[in-house]
């Protein structure tokens, strides 16, 4: 039915420009003239109709969904940085009670740190009190053992002293006698106990 009706609408349009070439002679021309351009004018704008419909139905089919893609597509962006917002606004309500949690952790470990660095102090104090003390000991041991071998070396040579004054040559023979009978005695066993 489309292609008989465009068929007529062709004819027409084909068959219009003879009849009215008899009146644009006249004085009346110029109302055929607008006629015939307004004929003119609907056969063009219903070839352009029936060829272009489809395809520019079909271009603003997909333009239309390309917009509505398109709107979609913002629409998520626009959810997702929503709550993007959201989420950063929950963070900066709950950000002073993060800061103060943290300042707060951090003063406990610093306290914690510096208990443990005074007891380390304190530990390594003692430690070394204990060993000067033992070294302080040692030493005094050390003197008194130097003093006493010192005493006795002193007192050595003044009793070797005291026996070269006071020892006479009579002195020495009897030493020497007694230290020669006691050599040429027989060793004594020991007495056997019953």
């Amino acid at each position: 039915m489309r292609g008989s009706r465009f068929t007529w609408i062709l004819a027409a349009a084909l068959a219009a420009p003879p009849a009215f070439a008899e009146g644009a002679a006249s004085a009346e021309g110029h109302e055929g003239t607008l006629v015939w351009h307004a004929l003119n004018l609907a056969v063009l704008l219903a070839v352009l109709i029936y060829f272009l419909r489809e395809p520019i139905r079909g271009f603003f089919a997909t333009r239309r969904r390309d917009i509505e893609q398109n709107l979609e597509r913002a629409a998520a962006v626009l959810r997702e940085a929503e709550e993007r917002l959201a989420e950063w606004k929950r963070r900066m309500a709950r950000l002073d009670t993060e800061i103060e949690e943290i300042r707060r952790l951090a003063e406990e470990r610093a306290q914690a740190e510096r208990q443990r660095i005074l007891a380390d102090a304190a530990a390594a104090a003692a430690r070394i009190q204990r060993d000067c003390a033992a070294a302080v000991e040692q030493e005094q041991r050390r003197a008194r053992d130097a003093l006493r071998k010192e005493a006795a070396d002193l007192a050595i040579e003044l009793a070797g002293e005291l026996l070269r004054q006071q020892v006479t040559e009579t002195d020495r023979a009897r030493l020497a006698e007694e230290f020669i009978e006691r050599m040429e005695q027989p060793p004594r066993s020991p007495a056997v106990r019953s």
